[in-house]
């Protein structure tokens, strides 16, 4: 961990090598990885952002009735795709997507870079992944940011193990 802090300290601009962070709790397993490949390693869940499901809502809010609604997607997308969004979204809803959404992704990669962009030390994130048994599958991923404090690598067990 010490070592990608200051790899992170060292870059001299934002890129897609980046580290992330991610410990699997169940497995007691920390991997690194490039902020560019995070989308492929843990793909968030965008199906309620499908524009089926988008244009039902917006129809919906502007009045039309549920049937309505789905009858005037049906027209626009067709009744196989309404039909297929609806199935991802509520698959998506019975086994759960650990709070990790599209939204929430990109909040992530907002901040990476806000931070990255501050002077002084910079910040590592870490994911800390929900479990992934059936107990849990609602348990959201937990966000946390590592900064390394000056002299911190100076700590008592450095000495004491030396």
């Amino acid at each position: 961990m010490e070592r990608r802090l200051e790899e992170l300290a060292a870059a001299p601009a934002w890129h897609g090598d980046l580290p992330v962070l991610l410990l699997e709790r169940c497995w007691l397993r920390l991997s690194c990885l490039g902020v560019e490949l995070l989308l492929e390693r843990l793909p968030p869940d965008g199906s309620r952002d499908a524009p089926e499901l988008r244009r039902w809502r917006e129809l919906t809010a502007d009045g039309f009735s549920a049937h309505a609604a789905q009858q005037q997607c049906w027209q626009e997308f067709g009744s196989e795709a309404c039909q297929a969004a609806l199935h991802r979204f509520w698959r998506v809803q019975e086994r759960g997507d650990n709070g990790w959404t599209h939204d929430s992704y990109l909040r992530l990669m907002s901040e990476y870079r806000r931070r990255f962009e501050l002077s002084g030390p910079r910040s590592l994130p870490l994911l800390v992944l929900a479990r992934a048994d059936d107990q849990h599958r609602h348990e959201p991923h937990r966000l946390h940011w590592l900064t390394a404090t000056p002299g911190e690598s100076e700590g008592p067990m450095r000495h004491t193990c030396a």
